[in-house]
């Protein structure tokens, strides 16, 4: 008996190895936090929106004379918010994904829908520790499906970031994140 339990054990821990072990979100930590009850974004909104799934949002930050943020929506809506106080406090520990861009928004194919954030680089051809550090961002198309124009693969947003056209690789580099609504705060972390 317990031979049979020692080798039930062992199975289960080789289980989980393999090219997906299992961890859904990266260990590379974001920290944004964004309070739209300040800002009133109406781009960032229509991602926050529970009731609008397959919205996602782009954001960024850019200087400009100050800080911005940058919000592009997958249908077309563009805006930029300076930072606030608050945001010029934190900026020191400001992560916004792996190389200045997270996509964020409810995947529409849940009931709840589900809260994504995802970075905007290709997890496959993007490397944080690449000299000299080359960008490879993700452009989302009105259906949630976010192409690389390097490695020509496309990744469906509304279902956890998966390869759906293109060789195999590594699905999307995923983020914790919650909202508390519309013009709620945003949590990337």
């Amino acid at each position: 008996m317990k031979k049979i339990t020692v080798f039930l054990l062992a199975l289960t821990l080789l289980a989980g190895c393999g090219e997906n072990s299992g961890y859904e979100f990266s260990d590379y930590h974001c920290n944004l936090v964004l309070d739209n009850s300040k800002h009133l974004d109406a781009t960032l909104a229509t991602a926050m929106d529970v009731f609008a799934p397959g919205v996602f949002c782009t954001i960024g930050y850019i200087y400009k004379g100050g800080n911005y943020y940058t919000f592009r929506n997958n249908h077309g809506l563009v805006s930029e918010k300076p930072f606030n106080g608050i945001d010029l406090r934190l900026q020191n520990n400001l992560r916004v994904g792996q190389n200045n861009g997270l996509v964020v928004g409810f995947g529409n194919l849940d009931n709840p829908p589900q809260f994504f954030a995802y970075d905007q680089q290709c997890p496959n051809c993007f490397s944080l520790n690449a000299i000299p550090m080359r960008s490879y961002p993700l452009v989302v198309d009105n259906l949630g499906i976010a192409r690389c124009s390097n490695c020509r693969r496309e990744y469906n947003l509304n279902t956890g970031g998966n390869i759906i056209t293109g060789q195999r690789g590594r699905p999307l580099i995923r983020y914790r994140a919650s909202t508390s609504g519309v013009h709620g705060i945003l949590k990337v972390y």
